[in-house]
């Protein structure tokens, strides 16, 4: 399990440290359909895998694709809608992810039980063929403003950190949401402990737990541009992270599973709002032949993050019990707050003055 796990999320690290700049040469389009075309051929040989090694080899595959497919999608995002429209486009596609993470786990479970693992994985890879079939259809440049020539492969790469490095936007994201991945790891590896441990609530707690935190999120996306709206970027961004502080916090120091859900959810919701915000600085803050690689220099990162942290998570849930370790979840998101105060500021100044450019040059 270990080694499937790490089968699919490093090579999202590994495309962001030395593959990055493919997902600005390349046709995104293209891109996504060789992508969504590899993952169906994967979980078509899934079924006839017979020893586990195979098994982690074809989820190496899977994450390689997953590791192109998810920058160029929200890199070529902007290219579709216009800015204005770019919050509520972020918080759709977010949204429609959370309800599928939520979903799918279910119905495969049901799918496994009645049929086994087979016809999961036929269906998922059905999934991909749909996918590549719709995407087919957005016509080849509308998802990059044009081809970009390369510099050469590694000036290419760097050209992308010193981007990430050097924009403010891109900077504070790559800050600020790598430090809120500190608490994200310690949940993801505390919860299940916090449900059938400290509150005792069982195998049904610990699903009740993590349906909550799928509702909390596809809220949370839906509600991230009326968050954009009324508070700015800045306050929409800190805002979003003091309530997954606050909702884990409380989740911490519950006397019960039904007020653990409670914080979970309101944190879940701080989370899905400020993934949206994430991806609205990243776009707004990068080129759009520089944009594919910030995406992936940062989620190179996360990833690494998350990693570690959760690797780290394991002995000190052991050590002092879900319910610290929650604690201390809460107080990393309260510190990624303070941090996105202090580096967002000057943000809304520069994207105001850029929304003007843009709209003095349609006159």
């Amino acid at each position: 399990m270990s080694a499937l796990l790490i089968a699919d999320f490093m090579p999202i690290v590994v495309v962001g440290i030395a593959l990055g700049p493919l997902v600005d040469r390349w046709s995104r389009r293209g891109l996504l359909i060789v992508s969504d075309l590899a993952r169906a051929a994967v979980f078509c040989l899934l079924p006839f895998a017979d020893r586990p090694a195979s098994i982690v080899a074809l989820a190496f595959v899977a994450g390689v694709a997953t590791g192109f497919f998810r920058p160029a999608v929200y890199a070529g995002l902007p290219n579709l809608v216009s800015d204005e429209e770019l919050p509520s486009a972020n918080s759709l596609l977010q949204a429609v992810e959370n309800v599928a993470w939520t979903i799918g786990p279910v119905v495969g479970g049901i799918l496994v039980a009645a049929e086994g693992p087979g016809l999961a994985y036929w269906l998922n890879a059905a999934t991909f063929v749909v996918s590549a079939a719709l995407i087919a259809r957005i016509p080849s440049g509308k998802l990059q403003a044009g081809e970009i020539e390369s510099r050469g492969h590694w000036r290419d790469v760097g050209d992308g950190i010193r981007l990430v490095l050097t924009s403010r936007p891109l900077l504070t994201v790559l800050v600020v949401w790598n430090v809120a991945l500190l608490g994200s790891a310690s949940i993801n590896v505390a919860e299940i402990v916090l449900a059938k441990v400290s509150l005792d609530a069982g195998d049904v707690g610990f699903g009740v737990l993590v349906g909550a935190t799928g509702v909390g999120l596809t809220f949370g996306s839906l509600l991230a541009p009326r968050l954009l709206d009324r508070l700015g970027t800045r306050g929409a961004y800190g805002g979003s992270l003091v309530l997954m502080g606050v909702g884990i916090g409380l989740a911490a120091i519950a006397p019960a599973i039904w007020v653990a859900v409670a914080g979970v959810i309101v944190g879940a919701v701080g989370n899905g709002a400020a993934v949206v915000v994430n991806a609205l600085l990243v776009q707004r803050g990068a080129p759009d032949d520089l944009r594919g690689r910030a995406f992936t220099v940062i989620m190179s990162s996360n990833y690494v993050v998350l990693g570690l942290a959760m690797v780290a998570a394991g002995p000190l849930v052991d050590a002092y019990g879900a319910r610290w370790v929650f604690g201390s979840a809460s107080v990393a998101f309260l510190l990624a707050a303070a941090v996105a105060a202090v580096l967002a500021r000057g943000i809304e100044t520069a994207e105001q003055a850029r929304l003007e450019e843009a709209l003095a040059s349609r006159v």
